[in-house]
């Protein structure tokens, strides 16, 4: 069957996700939170930081820029006023910037992920929560983990509005214990029929 859109719950909200192709091989649900409108990401951002609450977070923090609405929500939620975000676009603010490579499952090339080392008494010795969108192949959420523990933060927990597939639990080990989701979606690869099946490994 030709998927156009893939529906899904996200916490207790059901959206419609459109399916766009990355190659021949592999399409995937996008959520783009940033098109979701502001009832859509509070309610979300209610909701993940109830799952996070138990984990008495000192401070959230995201990777730009789908993240950004969620640490919003969530930090807003949890009661806190400060949230850091790491970057994968160089800035003025991030010249001096601590930086580890990553690669994104959406963008196919290597980028830099980058944390403002103004920052870091922000998050060194605190309790963390790293929050996201989408946890895909891990990749971004493994970076994050390795920049934050580098400056002596300690994460509690992650959060995210869906999971994708598996793959992110073999590249995270052991950390992938410390994933809560609202909600999971498989990627989709070609069923011979001209049209696109789940798969839920990856």
């Amino acid at each position: 069957m030709d998927r156009r859109t893939y529906p899904v719950a996200i916490g207790t909200q059901h959206v419609d996700l459109p399916v766009v192709a990355l190659g021949e091989d592999l399409a995937l649900a996008l959520l783009i939170t940033v098109d979701m409108g502001v009832g859509f990401m509070e309610r979300a951002g209610a909701e993940l930081a109830g799952v996070l609450r138990p984990f008495d977070v000192d401070i959230v923090v995201t990777v730009a820029t789908m993240g950004i609405p969620v640490a919003v929500e969530v930090t807003r939620h949890l009661g806190l006023d400060q949230y850091v975000i790491l970057h994968k676009t160089p800035k003025i603010h991030l010249a001096d910037a601590i930086s580890e490579p990553v690669k994104s499952i959406t963008t196919g090339v290597e980028q830099r992920l980058l944390f403002d080392r103004a920052r870091v008494p922000d998050v060194a010795g605190r309790r963390v929560a790293i929050v996201d969108d989408v946890i895909s192949t891990g990749a971004s959420t493994g970076t994050a983990l390795r920049l934050l523990r580098a400056v002596g933060a300690h994460v509690v927990a992650i959060g995210t509005l869906v999971t994708e597939a598996s793959l992110w639990r073999t590249s995270l080990g052991e950390d992938a214990e410390h994933v809560h989701a609202l909600g999971a979606i498989p990627v989709f690869r070609p069923d011979g029929e001209g049209g696109w099946r789940e798969d839920w490994v990856g």
